[in-house]
């Protein structure tokens, strides 16, 4: 057998089972180590052959590589300067990691917090590719506020059962409140997200059971609506109340907010990321037995899709054009049928505002609207609980068209409108 060259060495450090050394093997140990000082190799070998230490030129601390059971080299510091401590701990590095791959883990152990780094950075990505706010956003905020801070630097593999219902009781203190059942599913949703992440990136084996987290809660209460009466209450008293604004921001906004209002009521689109990102481009004619409707293409939740907008909403965006100073002059059809990229809700100088919740509340205290019969505060989410009420009990609409509509499942609709009692539709079944 060729010997090594002078500055390579081979060592076996195996121990008994008890884990301990001869008397021999210690002498023979302080022996060798005592010739490794005076020859100062470059590379120790031990284990024949599959770990290697050694040390950079630059670095007091010894270095080590070692052969995984796949045949691939994996470096890491033994983070000891002296060589007897830096074998020992080389030793153990690499019986450790052969041991997770026999358990079907990654060779090296990883932090909640690191694999939640990488997690984030994957959901931001698809995020940016999508260009709008979607449920990945709760995802990265849940990871974020609630996963990092209370497991930090444990192991994924290592949590129990207890870990998590201890953790859902630190959530729940958190949060002050009882989560409702839609809480907790995207509080499931976003750990999945973080045990696939740690799989794909081969930090834990599939066959690693990793506990998961409750998503039973409270039942969520039924969303406030409007009444028929009180839409039409709430129209005419908007109407007067957009003139009213002091200040040049209110001005502008209160108008604009009238108009989101009506599209709201005559879409049944979500207000938010998807009403707010609807371009003049996203408006076009669709045409049907000799009847023009308007169609409008909206992305949000759920994905892109088509919905048609009542014949009222026509109105709206002849209010808008009107107001918005780089098209104005473009004669309204014209508009539609060049495709004009700019947002449809936006101030006269083009600017769009950050948020329309605070001016609709203002408006709900103004009108005395802001409050149900229930007691439950009604938000800009109500007009769209009402679009749908009123589609089913008076426009005949059923189920299914009525979730393509809304971007929602037909289940969805079913179990969230069922509760419609015949005292409601009293004068259809009367």
């Amino acid at each position: 057998m060729q010997q090594p060259p002078h500055s390579t060495l081979y060592l076996d450090n195996e121990r008994h089972a008890d884990g301990k050394k001869s008397a021999f093997q210690k002498t023979t140990l302080r022996s060798t180590l005592t010739a490794l000082h005076a020859a100062q190799p470059q590379s120790i070998y031990l284990r024949d052959g599959e770990l290697v230490l050694y040390r950079r030129s630059r670095s007091l601390l010894y270095q080590c590589r070692y052969r995984l059971a796949d045949g691939s080299w994996v470096r890491q510091t033994t983070g000891k300067a002296a060589l007897e401590h830096a074998i020992v701990r080389a030793c153990d590095i690499y019986d450790e990691a052969r041991y997770r791959q026999r358990l079907g883990l990654a060779h090296r152990t990883h932090s909640v917090a690191l694999i939640a780094a990488v997690c984030c950075a994957d959901l931001r990505q698809q995020i940016d590719g999508k260009g709008k706010k979607t449920a990945l956003n709760d995802y990265v905020s849940i990871i974020e506020r609630y996963f990092v801070p209370y497991f930090g630097e444990r192991q994924l593999e290592s949590l129990t059962h207890t870990d998590i219902r201890e953790f859902e009781l630190w959530r729940d203190r958190q949060m002050t409140r009882k989560p409702k059942t839609s809480t907790l599913n995207n509080f499931t949703s976003a750990w999945n997200r973080v045990i696939a992440t740690a799989v794909e990136q081969g930090y834990i084996s599939e066959r690693v059971p990793v506990p998961k987290l409750t998503s039973k809660g409270e039942k969520g209460k039924t969303r406030p609506a409007f009444s028929k009466e009180e839409i039409e209450q709430l129209l005419a008293f908007v109407e007067t109340w957009q003139h009213k604004g002091r200040m040049a921001v209110e001005q502008e906004i209160r108008p604009l907010l009238r108009d989101y209002i009506e599209m709201l009521l005559y879409t049944g689109m979500r207000h938010g990321t998807e009403a707010m990102g609807i371009r003049w481009r996203d408006l076009e004619w669709h045409t049907k037995d000799g009847v023009r409707y308007l169609r409008v293409w909206v992305d949000g939740k759920t994905g892109g899709r088509w919905l048609i907008a009542k014949h009222k909403a026509v109105d709206v965006l002849r209010r808008l054009h009107a107001r918005q100073r780089d098209i104005a002059d473009v004669p309204f059809e014209d508009v539609l049928t060049t495709r004009v990229p700019h947002l449809l809700f936006r101030f006269s100088d083009g600017h769009q505002p950050h948020s329309l919740v605070g001016t609709f509340r203002r408006l709900m205290r103004d009108s005395g609207l802001l409050v149900d019969s229930a007691g439950q505060t009604r938000t800009l989410y109500s007009l769209r609980h009402t679009y749908a009420t009123l589609a089913l009990l008076e426009g005949g609409a059923d189920i299914h068209t009525l979730s393509k509509q809304m971007g929602n499942s037909a289940a969805m609709i079913e179990r969230h409108y069922s509760k419609l009692t015949a005292t409601m539709a009293a004068d259809r079944l009367a």
